[in-house]
């Protein structure tokens, strides 16, 4: 068993020495042979690493969302043709988040949300088209949004409708500028609120902004702002809790404060994060599978030009295979040293691609998200070398079937 390892050693070290040589004595032909493979990588790496960096910019975008919160709402996120059942449902009303906040027992907390958009002036400062949320204190665990600076609003701040919000960064940074916010007092559709608090940098979501945002107490938006508006009702459940059986609780409450019969439809949509997943994973699979394949066509295309120019460094060094042959070498000697070779090819052509595919994701860094993560700069490589291999087969064979004195003659 040791002499078959050791000889099976030998003969890979041999190879490999005896494929370095050649490769180094064609420099020209090795470069023009690696351009399929360099093609094929690259075109395969860009793709894997724009998806990769979708994906995680995806991720990143939706995760304020929470994977243990539900969203309540009138119209779900994804919805079909079927549009018009939407929009003739009864709107969620506050009474609707009293009940949900009342019997919920899977529930930590639990949020209602109003929005609207107005135009938000401090002194002789304007700014239009600015998200206004109503709300209460728990939105604030609901959605792990939590003030920078000052303080969110409070349950008291509902109780008595005061004018008090809590400001994005946006808005700071285009109506406060320099100045600070706290404790000032900002007009936000003809009313006048004061600023007790300075939320964290929240980023964007598929291009919108989160920070262009101002938090009011909910009863407050109510009185500034009316209350025809369907409410939207975010629901955190502990850590432990089961998600499914969170949404059967709430459906069940939903139902009933709805007064639903048990062959009735719900005229409400329970929403969770997961909806958004599997909508972008089915809006990107077609793309990424195509992407994918003319990845693939490009490797094949090279594997088949290695095979080509492997067979004729075959024909060309048939006299040196005979010479081999004759003093000693053995067929496996003949058969690694080929194969070897189309795999070293294949593996400098994969550690080129890879290369120029790492400048590619930088150059893309502003308008695509490009991530190289090493798994798949080692695997591309990897499967270079696995290119090499199956197409390296025939020739590396043909070339150890090779007779001696045949060869030789061919001097």
């Amino acid at each position: 068993m040791f002499r078959r390892f050791r000889h099976f050693f030998a003969s890979l070290v041999e190879g490999f020495s005896m494929a370095n040589r050649a490769l180094l004595a064609n420099k020209t032909r090795t470069i023009l042979t690696t351009l399929g493979i360099i093609i094929g990588v690259v075109t395969v790496t860009m793709m894997m690493m724009i998806i990769q960096g979708l994906n995680n910019s995806f991720q990143q975008q939706i995760s304020f969302l929470g994977s243990n919160t539900v969203y309540i709402e009138r119209w779900p996120w994804v919805w079909d043709d079927e549009w018009w059942k939407y929009i003739n449902r009864p709107k969620l009303t506050m009474d609707d988040f009293e009940k949900v906040k009342s019997r919920c027992k899977l529930a930590e907390a639990v949020a209602p949300q109003l929005y609207t958009r107005r135009t938000i002036a401090y002194r002789d400062e304007a700014m239009s088209g600015v998200a206004i949320m109503g709300t209460t204190f728990d939105y604030s665990l609901v959605g792990s949004t939590f003030p920078e600076f000052g303080r969110f609003i409070t349950d008291a701040d509902n109780r008595s409708s005061r004018k008090t919000c809590v400001i994005g960064t946006d808005v700071v940074e285009e109506v406060f500028r320099s100045r600070n916010p706290l404790g000032q007092d900002i007009r936000i559709g003809g009313h006048s609120y004061r600023v007790v608090g300075i939320l964290e940098e929240q980023g964007s979501m598929f291009g919108q902004s989160r920070d262009n945002i101002i938090i009011i107490p909910i009863q407050t938006f109510i009185n500034s702002f009316g209350r025809y508006r369907s409410v939207d009702i975010a629901v955190r459940g502990y850590e432990d809790t089961d998600m499914d059986e969170l949404i059967d609780e709430l459906t069940g409450i939903m139902r009933s404060a709805r007064g639903l019969k048990p062959l009735d439809e719900n005229n409400f949509a329970i929403n969770r994060q997961e909806a958004l997943e599997d909508f972008y994973k089915t809006m990107t699979a077609g793309v990424y599978g195509a992407g994918l394949i003319i990845g693939g066509i490009s490797l094949l295309v090279g594997g088949i030009g290695i095979m080509n120019i492997m067979l004729v460094s075959v024909t060309e060094r048939t006299w040196e295979v005979g010479m081999r042959k004759a003093v000693g070498a053995r067929t496996s000697h003949i058969l690694w040293q080929f194969l070897i070779e189309a795999m070293m090819i294949c593996m400098l052509g994969g550690a080129i691609g890879i290369g120029f595919a790492f400048l590619g994701g930088m150059a893309l860094q502003n308008s695509l998200p490009a991530v190289l993560p090493v798994w798949l700069a080692i695997a591309a490589v990897g499967f270079s070398a696995l290119v090499g291999l199956v197409f390296g087969i025939f020739p590396a064979a043909k070339a150890a079937k090779m007779d001696p004195i045949a060869a030789l003659r061919q001097q």
